[in-house]
């Protein structure tokens, strides 16, 4: 291994490839770490020597010329005692996306739209800086440890108006190319779209698009073959999404997304439309469990809807206060799961549990709170706005009324009763205590 190549003191070898190798680096003039491609240039035919020698000018030809947060930015290279050399910044953690391409380890459906995302506005600036990728795979797309996206590996790049010989002919990984690119056609932005699409299609499914026992059969099934549709595959694919993915990966450059922004458009669509559909799915839901709740019982659907409509669904931990005894508030809670502690004076004097509300007492104007109130366990509360909800039917409030003097009834009653049984049991004790003089 190199101890030192151009300014750049090398720390250890970080990856290991057919072209070269990558080293972890340290620049001393600006004191940060960096990536070092190296590449090979001994023990290779001739041929193949050409080839790492035609890589290497792709990408420092684009040193600088690239400057966008979702690709990788190359800071220098240079060439030192035939070692060909560019100079990356280093991302600690960061993994690519071939990680997440197994069935058992795949990422949320709304990660994967996010990142293609990203992946498709940083085509799209690089395809308007006249640079095409044409090695678009999920070993060249890495994800940083705080989620963010870098394209990498440049190196057979097209680039517009390049003084240096470029790769000809096919290029790139034979999974993810094109039909275009197989076929040696003329190659675009848009063949970039399709290798983006094919990586979508594996993020989502966990397996490639096409697959071949050789690669004969694989580029024929890329020319004339059609994908297997995804949902029968992962039959939680939203259609959405396979309708994006088909139209990415058409056979006719004509009929896919025309631009990285074009993808990009339907990918915010889509996520917009995946989002309200999982708000709605947890709208439902909520629905669902506040039609259980004994508080609700006298409630029609529609009331409930308004209650929803006139609140917001909040979570405390265990020991959390909730309210404070002495403040002003309009707010009062039902619990929805879990249990809360009731406190005075900083001591626990009841409980409340599921079906239970609290802090009615904001429904009287200026009214402040009687007691502390904390969680006990986790507890999920649906906290309603006493202002809001003067906005809401008259037969919904009439029905708050009616639920909270029924609670305020049982609490009376049972703190009644606690006090009966109080007295009853000094009763007992002082008979007792005469019984014992006697």
């Amino acid at each position: 291994m190199l101890d030192k190549i151009g300014k750049y003191m090398i720390i250890k070898e970080v990856g290991r490839g057919s072209t070269g190798n990558v080293y972890l680096s340290h620049d001393p003039f600006y004191g940060r770490d960096v990536a070092i491609k190296v590449y090979n240039n001994s023990s290779q035919s001739e041929e193949d020597a050409a080839v790492a020698r035609k890589m290497f000018y792709n990408e420092a030809n684009i040193v600088g010329m690239l400057q966008h947060p979702n690709i990788l930015p190359i800071y220098d290279a240079g060439e030192e005692e035939g070692n060909y050399y560019v100079v990356m910044e280093h991302i600690h953690g960061a993994r690519t996306l071939a990680a997440y391409c197994k069935p058992d380890n795949l990422l949320r459906i709304g990660d994967v739209v996010q990142i293609i995302f990203k992946c498709s506005k940083a085509l799209q600036y690089s395809a308007s800086r006249g640079v095409v990728h044409r090695d678009i795979k999920p070993s060249n797309i890495m994800l940083t440890t705080n989620s963010d996206v870098r394209i990498i590996d440049f190196g057979i790049a097209i680039v517009k108006n390049a003084e240096h010989s470029q790769i000809r002919g096919i290029a790139g990984s034979p999974s993810y190319m094109s039909p275009e690119q197989v076929q040696s056609a003329e190659i675009t932005q848009v063949s970039d779209v399709y290798s983006l699409g094919a990586v979508m299609y594996e993020l989502l499914t966990g397996v490639r698009p096409f697959r071949a026992s050789n690669l004969t059969k694989l580029l024929h099934q890329i020319v004339y073959a059609s994908a297997q549709p995804m949902h029968s595959i992962r039959p939680d694919i939203p259609e959405i999404l396979e309708q994006i993915v088909a139209k990415a990966m058409h056979k006719e450059p004509g009929k896919r997304f025309q631009s990285g922004r074009e993808f990009a458009a339907a990918l915010t669509r889509a996520f917009q439309e995946l989002k309200d559909d999982e708000d709605r799915i947890d709208k439902q839901e909520r629905f669902e469990q506040l039609r259980q709740l004994s508080f609700f019982h006298d409630f029609s659907h529609a009331e409930i809807w308004e209650v929803l409509r006139a609140s917001d669904w909040r979570a405390y931990a265990a020991g959390q206060e909730i309210v404070r005894e002495g403040e002003l508030d309009d707010r009062f809670y039902i619990i929805v799961s879990g249990q809360v502690d009731v406190k005075q004076n900083g001591n626990v004097v009841g409980s409340l549990h599921k079906g239970d509300c609290f802090g009615e007492t904001s429904y009287v104007t200026a009214a402040r709170r009687t007691a502390t109130i904390s969680a006990h366990d986790h507890v999920t509360l649906l906290r309603v706005s006493s202002t809001l909800l003067e906005q809401v039917s008259t037969a919904c409030q009439l029905h708050f009324t009616k639920t909270f003097l029924r609670s305020l009834i049982e609490r009376l009653q049972r703190a009644a009763r606690q006090e009966a049984t109080i007295t009853r049991l000094e009763r007992e004790k002082t008979a007792s205590v005469n019984t014992a003089t006697n």
